[in-house]
This record gives C-alpha cells, structure tokens and sequence, in this order.
C-alpha cells in the first residue's frame, strides 16, 4: 500500500514540475495561481495520506491563494 502511495505522489510531483515548465508565456496572476494549485494538490495529499478529497481540496485552495497573492502590482 505504501508503495503505491509513494509512486502515485512521485508521478503527481512530477506532473506539476512539468506542467511548470510551460508557465513561461503565462502572466504573473496565472502562473502563481498554478504553482498554487500544485503546492497545494501535494500538501493535500500528503496530509491527507493521498485521499483524492484532500488532494483536491488542496489544489483549489492553493490555486486561490496563488491566485490573489498574484494580484495586481
């Protein structure tokens, strides 16, 4: 079980460091809504042990607090 666990985390990490790399041609606003968004799928679901709840749980509400620490300068 632990196993499983610990592969699903890898591929998740690994997804949200690639799907980073294509934050070049994006806004300020949009990319820290994104790197939110994946801080926050990870935290959820490490403090959650993975449950798909916690995970998205956190995903949105990092995606919101990237979303307004990007605010206007």
């Amino acid at each position: 079980m632990n196993t499983i666990r610990s592969v699903t985390l890898t591929a998740v990490f690994s997804a949200v460091l690639l799907g980073l790399s294509g934050c070049s041609g994006m806004s300020d606003q949009g990319r820290n809504t994104a790197i939110g968004a994946g801080a926050g799928a990870l935290g959820g679901a490490v403090l959650t042990g993975g449950s798909t709840t916690g995970t998205l749980g956190g995903a949105v509400v990092g995606g919101i607090i990237g979303h307004e620490v990007g605010g206007s300068k």
